[in-house]
């Protein structure tokens, strides 16, 4: 005679699909996907990019009521965005990658897929670089950086092969530890006197408000990947926004607290929170906290690549990605490229983000989309989304000089050039959304 496990036993015993048509398990609850964006929105790197807000590249500094309210609006922007995104996933039961092959179709939702494998490659290597600053801040450089890389690296690639299992730690432990530390350093550096930035101006304001929405959206084409696992589309949508804001807005928070008590120099934002009584063990901890941002970054590499190769057990499509990213990240030591590297982003995925959401929810996707390897090729699609990248790009090339220098001569063709009002994430996101709004309107009339 057998015993009958109790059921949130059997939930907690399932693990992801090993291959991409089997169907996924539903055992997400919203505590665990509230946990989990709550520790994505911790990142000491955001920290760190704090300094982006505070300072936007080419303008005065932001008083400091305008970096929160930058921060603020950028943040709930961006995780709706991803919300979004991720209620396609739960519906369809699909990952990221996969659901662009009903908007698409197959061959097609190739182009968005690579991009979104060299960003999260990106992004794992920032974290694992970012991991590896941390424990040298901690130890005083006592510790070899390549042994940090190697040991983070390792961490990060086995807790992709067993990722909902993790998610389900992060919610009964971790969680907790990294809210109690965001809650001292609060306390300890509100106690603190706050030197106001000089000589400051809100010409900024819209550039910084991009930065952060940037580093929300980021997850834009990573959200289905986890999502996929919740029950109700609701559900996943609001552990989303209450999780990753709240977390996102108060690491804004402390990054420009620090950063303004370290003399305004980003660079001894580490040593801000080090300073504090008791500083260091705090500071462990979101450390070591770091470790779900790499996972997810070599997790979503992976779901990324079976929408290529789907017939690759996942596992071990971790252990190559989990490699790739650790001996990239041996070398890195700095983030000059920050900047560059979030507008990027926010150009490639934030209009790709409203042709997602305003095809699947008011377009064919109402009907259900094709997701097979056999989905058919839908090249007007990419129109929308071509002309989202545009707008970004003419409002806001970046600093990479010869990609600057050549959106500067198209400005200066078209006479169109960024006013103190326009953000290049909002107003990419209304034209791709607009141009698939058209394009769905035709579409529903010939229907």
């Amino acid at each position: 005679m057998t015993t009958a496990m109790p059921e949130s036993r059997k939930d907690a015993d399932q693990e992801a699909p090993l291959l991409l048509d089997t169907e996924p398990p539903r055992t997400l609850s919203f505590a665990d996907q509230g946990a989990f964006w709550f520790n994505l929105g911790v990142s000491l790197i955001g920290f760190s990019g704090a300094a982006y807000v505070l300072f936007p590249t080419g303008h005065p500094p932001l008083p400091i009521a305008g970096a929160l309210l930058a921060t603020l609006l950028g943040t709930l922007v961006g995780t709706a965005m991803v919300a979004g995104a991720g209620m396609v996933g739960t519906r369809t039961g699909a990952p990221a990658m996969a659901v662009l092959r009903g908007l698409f179709g197959t061959k097609l939702s190739y182009l968005p897929t690579i991009a979104n494998i060299v960003q999260c490659i990106g992004w794992g290597v920032y974290e694992l670089t970012v991991i590896a600053l941390g424990v040298s801040a901690l130890a005083d450089d006592r510790v070899p950086h390549g042994l940090v890389i190697v040991a983070a690296g390792v961490l990060s690639t086995v807790m992709a092969i067993w990722p909902l299992r993790v998610l389900h730690i992060l919610r009964k432990y971790i969680t907790i530890a990294v809210g109690i530390a965001l809650v001292y350093f609060s306390v300890q550096l509100l106690r603190q006197p706050i030197p106001a930035p000089e000589d400051t101006d809100w010409s900024g304001f819209f550039p910084a408000v991009d930065t952060t929405l940037a580093v929300a959206v980021s997850f834009v084409p990573l959200a289905a990947d986890y999502t996929r696992h919740s029950l109700r589309a609701r559900t996943a949508a609001g552990a989303t926004i209450i999780g990753y804001s709240t977390a996102q807005i108060w690491c804004y928070f402390l990054g420009i607290l620090a950063i303004l008590q370290a003399g305004g120099d980003a660079t001894k934002i580490f040593d801000t929170f080090l300073g504090v009584t008791a500083g260091w063990a705090f500071f462990a901890v979101l450390v070591l906290r770091e470790a779900d941002q790499s996972f997810a970054n070599v997790y979503s590499t992976v779901m990324s690549i079976q929408n290529l190769l789907p017939r690759i057990d996942r596992r071990v499509l971790a252990l190559g990605v989990g490699t790739i990213v650790t001996l990239l990240a041996l070398p890195v030591r700095d983030f000059s490229g920050y900047a560059n590297f979030l507008y990027l982003i926010g150009s490639v995925f934030v209009p790709l983000c409203a042709v997602l959401i305003v095809d699947y929810f008011f377009g064919s996707g109402r009907h259900g989309w094709n997701l097979t390897q056999d989905a058919p090729a839908r090249p007007l699609m990419l129109l929308p989304w071509a002309c989202g990248f545009v707008t970004y790009q003419l409002l806001n090339p970046g600093s990479i000089s010869w990609w600057a220098d050549f959106w500067t001569k198209v400005q200066d063709a078209t006479g169109i050039h960024a006013q103190w009002w326009t953000s290049a994430s909002l107003f990419s996101f209304l034209v791709a959304a607009a141009v698939t709004g058209i394009i769905v309107f035709v579409e529903r009339r010939r229907g």
